[in-house]
């Protein structure tokens, strides 16, 4: 028999349908299979997706060398949530479908394409982007805009390293990411949830920021299928949307691109989407984020984790508030 999952048994303070933009929930599955006998001794909704399916595989080790100046106390989140617990609608718009159905993309062979308003375009195979640069350990915090939040031990280098290689030209104002739309790899691509291919975007300097991270693998391996393979953007100060997954273009470019959560939702995604506490979403507050695997050891434990105060710019605010003097974050949300 199939129940609707309560509120207070998903531990939240946000009815199901705020959770994602309306649009979206319309077309996403609603219910939990939860035998009515057992739900008495349940758990909140996404430990009941991270449980229904095998732990992701380890992958192939990827060194790189830890870079102190960008870890934080916070206790890292584990690997079984950071890979069954996604936002990645190329493969579904339930937490559970990336890790479920991400086995059909293939991260190799891959290419990214650098373009645009550069002196130095350049096609680069996976191997050759990853060379650019000395890979680096970085634990970063991550805040999702729907209110979760996760410590995530991430491998990659900072974008900037990429950026002054091609030589943007005087023009180049924006940087814009293009990632993978594949219906055969991406069996979310075939719906009308967003326009695909997905786009992202940042200001120049925000690019060049020693935080913005070009990503090849986390906790020490490469980053699996569900997690954005084989390439993707980690942005820590932004909400999570803003870090393209599966990258395959780069443009530099000299108008504000096109970013894909702003088009389907303009009125509640903005083009800097910086994590700001004092800015509520339309339909929720952003003030506060329950973070990923406080659950005390799961069980009912999990209906009393506790909700934390969102930071500004998610804890990083002393490293970029800089970037934004004289702008009106609420304006420029």
């Amino acid at each position: 028999m199939l129940i609707p999952s309560p509120r207070w048994l998903r531990g939240d303070d946000v009815a199901a349908s705020e959770i994602t933009p309306r649009h979206v929930f319309a077309s996403r599955r609603r219910w939990l299979a939860l035998a009515a006998a057992g739900a008495a001794g349940s758990t909140l909704a996404p430990w009941f997706a991270r449980s229904a399916h095998a732990a992701t595989p380890h992958g192939a080790k990827l060194p790189a060398t830890p870079n102190n100046s960008y870890v934080v106390t916070d206790k890292p989140t584990s690997f079984e949530d950071v890979t069954t617990y996604n936002n990645f609608y190329e493969f579904g718009t339930d937490k559970s479908d990336p890790s479920r159905y991400a086995g059909t993309l293939r991260p190799q062979p891959w290419q990214v394409a650098v373009e645009g308003l550069v002196k130095k375009p350049k096609v680069y195979d996976l191997d050759e982007l990853r060379r650019l640069a000395p890979l680096e350990d970085r634990v970063y915090r991550h805040r999702c805009v729907e209110g979760w939040s996760m410590v995530i031990p991430w491998v990659g280098f900072p974008l900037a390293e990429l950026i002054r290689r091609v030589e943007p030209q005087a023009g180049a104002k924006y940087v814009q990411f293009i990632t993978l739309a594949d219906p055969k790899q991406m069996p979310g691509v075939s719906g009308s949830v967003l326009d695909w291919p997905y786009s992202e975007g940042l200001r120049m300097d925000e690019a060049m920021h020693p935080l913005a991270l070009l990503t090849f693998g986390l906790d020490g391996e490469v980053l699996p299928n569900q997690n954005g393979a084989p390439v993707r953007m980690v942005l820590p100060w932004k909400y999570g949307f803003k870090s393209a997954k599966s990258i395959v273009k780069i443009r530099f470019v000299d108008k504000q691109p096109p970013t894909s959560w702003n088009i389907a939702a303009p009125n509640e995604y903005g083009f800097y989407s910086n994590v700001n506490p004092a800015v509520d979403h339309p339909r929720w507050s952003q003030a506060t984020e329950r973070r990923i695997g406080d659950d005390a050891g799961g069980g009912f434990a999990a209906l009393f984790a506790p909700k934390r105060k969102t930071l500004p710019f998610n804890g990083y605010g002393q490293q970029v508030a800089s970037l934004y003097a004289g702008v009106d974050l609420r304006k420029y949300f």
